[in-house]
């Protein structure tokens, strides 16, 4: 079956170091299931075997990021299933992570797939740095843009932070900064706010 040459949907079962996809035709049938260690190389093989244009699924669990990225650089159309929607994953007799995968294949195939809003990597960003202004040393890789989202932090530092991340900014408020960004991406107007 692996010469299939219909639309291809494919599940993705995403943990931190291994992943399992599945790749089903447009009417079900599994064409293949692998299990993967988590790098960009080894998901765009599997992905190379799902022709052109797929349509992919994965959970929006922790690092879901890394994943989304590779796929939509790889020209897969790509789905974030909300974890909430999906939940009841957890009551069926059968659960094992292939099914996990094949299942959320079968919910975007059918078009009953409770989707999750895809974030731009610069609003991904900006939460992770919220998420760590507390305990900037808890990522050590944004610990410098963290510190500047940080309670107390100097406005000069969170004007340079956001800046750094491509807004126009006249902020003075680290609090109101996340706030005026969320808002300026749903309205496609330049951040600016003056307090």
């Amino acid at each position: 079956m692996s010469e299939y040459a219909g639309r291809q949907f494919v599940g993705i079962d995403l943990h931190r170091r291994r992943t399992v996809l599945v790749r089903t035709t447009d009417e079900g049938e599994v064409l293949e299931a692998v299990r993967i260690l988590n790098d960009v190389d080894s998901l765009n093989q599997v992905m190379a075997r799902a022709g052109e244009d797929p349509e992919v699924v994965l959970e929006a669990t922790y690092g879901w990021y890394w994943a989304v990225d590779a796929l939509q650089a790889a020209g897969a159309h790509v789905h974030l299933a909300h974890p909430l929607g999906v939940k009841a994953f957890e009551y069926r007799r059968v659960k094992n992570d292939f099914r996990d995968a094949a299942d959320l294949a079968d919910l975007l195939r059918m078009g009953r797939l409770p989707e999750a809003w895809i974030a731009p990597p610069a609003i991904r960003e900006l939460r992770e740095l919220v998420r760590h202004r507390s305990a900037p040393s808890n990522a050590p890789d944004a610990a410098s843009s963290a510190a500047a989202f940080a309670p107390g932090a100097s406005a000069r530092a969170a004007r340079r932070a956001a800046v750094r991340l491509g807004f126009s900014v006249t902020v003075v408020s680290s609090v109101s900064l996340v706030t005026e960004v969320m808002r300026s991406s749903y309205q496609d107007r330049p951040l600016t706010q003056t307090i």
